[in-house]
């Protein structure tokens, strides 16, 4: 177990730690994946992970289908894999399709839930189920998307960070979002501890970012908004517009306008039962 262990820091961080990972029995695998603690880039990646090892291990797709429905697809977290990632899980032949449609559905449910009713899933630690329905320390914040076609290409964004979570930025940390999809290309949000325009004090910055590098370039029409306590409803912090290229990124440096102590502090009407509720509206313009 102490060999299991060691392994949760470094899980597909790197190229090398993961091909030892690759060569690990089942019993083992299954222990690692299996811990809330697992350090990983989003639950994409464990999936991903699961598929190479399972295709090393069980070349017959037979034998393969059987293994991932009675063990491994048992331990990836399908509530917190993206829904782009979510699609290819219904078209990969990997899977029993029957199990592919449960685990998905079941996903996209939990991420319509609820705040509150996401906590009564992961309360419930009599269910064999449990641990389906934690989070893990993901190095990229889970975020749901409302994607719309007309009239106009746009998405609603909406990113959730515990208090923990931002006092952990303080002085100059980051934490960045998983990536999601409009007009073709993958953006992800990201908050920051930075000091304000003055160099006085420090404040939380909030930014938007187009993934990748290339030509493309998108006119991009952008709103900020946070759950406040006083009517819980979201109040409109910033908006703007940008022409986004790969690996670029535009928000703003003092999102509330105030210092970090007040937004941070036990008395700040921006956490709600300890949670920052942000929202992004993303439109493409003509």
């Amino acid at each position: 177990m102490l060999f299991v262990n060691a392994w949760h820091r470094y899980f597909v961080t790197t190229d090398r730690f993961q091909k030892e990972v690759l060569k690990l029995p089942i019993d083992e695998v299954e222990a690692i994946l299996s811990s809330d603690d697992l350090q990983v880039a989003s639950e994409d990646a464990v999936y991903d992970f699961v598929l190479k090892w399972a295709r090393i291990h069980f070349p017959k797709l037979k034998d393969r289908r059987v293994m991932l429905t009675t063990r491994l697809a048992q331990c990836i977290r399908f509530p917190y894999m993206t829904c782009r990632k979510l699609k290819k899980v219904l078209t990969c032949n990997d899977f029993d399709p029957y199990l592919a449609q449960k685990a998905v559905i079941e996903a996209l449910f939990f991420k319509t839930e609820a705040p509150h009713k996401k906590r009564d899933y992961v309360g419930d630690k009599s269910s064999n189920l449990y641990h389906r329905f934690v989070e893990r320390a993901y190095k990229y914040r889970p975020v749901k998307v409302v994607e719309f076609e007309q009239p106009r290409q746009q998405c609603v964004v909406y990113l959730d960070l515990k208090r923990d979570e931002c006092a952990s930025l303080f002085p100059s940390g980051r934490v960045y979002s998983q990536a999601f999809d409009l007009g073709g290309q993958g953006f992800f949000l990201s908050a920051h501890c930075n000091m304000d325009r003055q160099g006085l004090s420090h404040c939380f910055g909030f930014f938007l970012g187009m993934r990748g590098k290339g030509s493309v370039s998108l006119s991009v029409d952008y709103e900020f908004a946070v759950r406040s306590k006083s009517t819980e409803e979201y109040v409109r912090k910033y908006k703007g517009n940008h022409s986004f290229t790969g690996g670029k990124s535009v928000g703003y440096r003092n999102l509330f306008s105030i210092p970090w102590t007040s937004f941070i502090g036990e008395e700040s009407v921006y956490f709600i039962d300890g949670i920052l509720h942000l929202r992004a509206e993303l439109t493409i313009r003509q």
